[in-house]
């Protein structure tokens, strides 16, 4: 790949100022929030569909692998060019293009930010569910790549179960449309396919998501607990009885300590953790649902719960929820976060073992989770410049994902596999399953350009699927 040639070829697609290709602007491009970097050879700004197919043809005709970015919130570094090539920016098609009400659909393109489309979509009395914590700054062709959740996931749904259809540019750069407004469209669900492929199935340059009206009562509660296993026993006794609540999100000490210096939210410094927790629907059922809740985290150890009294108390608890991430740089200079998934019940025996598993490397592990489906997020604080300790939180959040899977969980619960777990996938597939999945990618991908070098051990058995 000659890249010189290469960026001149950019540049008669999309202009010679959307081509980025200096070694300073490189150095911005190779790297998201996980902890390694690979240099790209070009960035490229896309504005239209179009120019997307352009560019990918470009690359099918240089060999250039490539890969699209969007707020570059990744944390599995699925957007780092792993193989160097071209990174597509997304962020300036950033366009919500339709709002369906009839249909209950939106038509939005990939570079707008999750909570951008929510607070869109709210003047005409609609919502978008998936609600990830880093929704300013995460796109929605990336909460499409990594399938988000977030904390409304538990009652809701994770992004695939609210993708209808998507526009999408192929590995080879054709143009195609799958799915659509319909409920339920025949032949493959190519739409499940895509959600959650990481871009290494192609780009998604529009999407057509499910939306659904605002609810017309909300109330969000605060469960304190002096242990964290009486809190994690109280969220499957919630659902066990029946109660299925819009959020149930669980911080620990250490973090509710980063908060409260960040954000100064009004959380009890003593306690060992508590339960965000948030019912929604008709405003004549609110105050029973508060009460049966409350009654039963009462039961499991509560020492105290509040409800917060007005809108703006509520969005003082939500700040310091989805600020958690944020706040816990007051703690280390680095952390990584953990993405593993274990069923509800296993929560207090994995807590545990999270604990045991810090003391173990002499690290901190605080955690601030979704409970009510069982994603955990452990962050495992470090300082990067120390070598010594990266290898050790290396180790660490393995044995941790390692957990997960003896519990019955999995190693992704939203964030992806990217280049940190693609190891950590022999944990839950044997050599069959992976090569099955490789062979569907070449059959889609065959000069493996999109996104090469991510979600998949590189193997013998695996090499035999190309």
């Amino acid at each position: 790949m000659a890249r010189k040639e290469l960026v001149e070829a950019l540049r008669k697609i999309v202009g010679k100022t959307n081509v980025l290709d200096s070694l300073v602007d490189m150095q911005l491009y190779q790297y998201d929030a996980y902890l390694e970097e690979r240099r790209p050879d070009a960035v490229v700004f896309v504005h239209s569909t179009e120019e997307v197919s352009g560019v990918v043809k470009v690359c099918n005709e240089h060999g250039a692998p490539f890969v699209p970015r969007g707020g570059g919130t990744n944390l599995s570094g699925g957007t780092i060019p792993a193989r160097g090539g071209v990174v597509l920016e997304m962020i300036r098609m950033n366009k919500l293009l339709e709002v369906d009400k009839a249909s209950l659909r939106a038509r939005v393109q990939p570079g707008m930010f999750n909570l951008e489309l929510g607070t869109a979509l709210a003047p005409h009395g609609y919502q978008y569910m998936p609600d990830p914590a880093s929704q300013k700054a995460a796109t929605m062709g990336g909460n499409v790549a990594e399938n988000s959740g977030g904390p409304h996931c538990f009652k809701y749904g994770v992004t695939t179960n609210h993708v209808m259809g998507m526009t999408v540019v192929l590995p080879d750069g054709e143009i195609a449309e799958i799915g659509g407004k319909a409920p339920d469209t025949p032949g493959y669900d190519l739409c499940g396919i895509f959600v959650g492929s990481e871009g290494t199935f192609g780009i998604c340059t529009e999407v057509v998501v499910r939306i659904v009206r605002l609810s017309e009562g909300v109330k969000t509660m605060l469960a304190i607990y002096d242990s964290i296993e009486r809190g994690s026993e109280a969220v499957s006794a919630i659902v066990a009885a029946g109660m299925v609540p819009a959020t149930l999100e669980m911080m620990d000490q250490l973090v509710i300590q980063a908060v409260e210096q960040s954000i100064h939210c009004g959380l009890p410094l003593d306690c060992a953790t508590v339960l965000i927790i948030e019912v929604d629907g008709l405003k004549d059922d609110l105050e029973e649902q508060c009460k049966a809740i409350a009654d039963i985290c009462t039961t499991h150890g509560a020492r105290e719960v509040r409800v917060a009294k007005d809108d703006a108390e509520r969005a003082m608890l939500w700040a310091g929820r989805r600020g958690a991430f944020g706040a816990v740089a007051r703690l280390a200079p680095s952390y990584l976060v953990c993405d593993g998934t274990v069923p509800r019940t296993a929560l207090p025996q994995v807590l545990r073992k999270v604990a045991e598993v810090g003391k173990k490397y002499d690290l901190k592990i605080p955690n601030v989770f979704h409970a009510g489906d069982g994603n955990l997020h452990p962050l495992i604080l470090f300082d990067w410049r120390d070598k010594e300790q990266k290898i050790r939180v290396m180790k660490a959040g393995t044995e941790i994902l390692e957990l997960c899977v003896q519990l019955g969980g999995t190693i992704s619960g939203e964030h992806g596999v990217g280049l940190e777990k693609m190891d950590a996938m022999k944990l839950c597939f044997s050599d069959a399953d992976i090569r099955s999945q490789v062979a569907l990618k070449r059959a889609v991908d065959p000069k493996d350009l999109a996104n090469p070098g991510k979600m998949f051990p590189v193997t013998a058995e695996v090499a035999c699927a190309v």
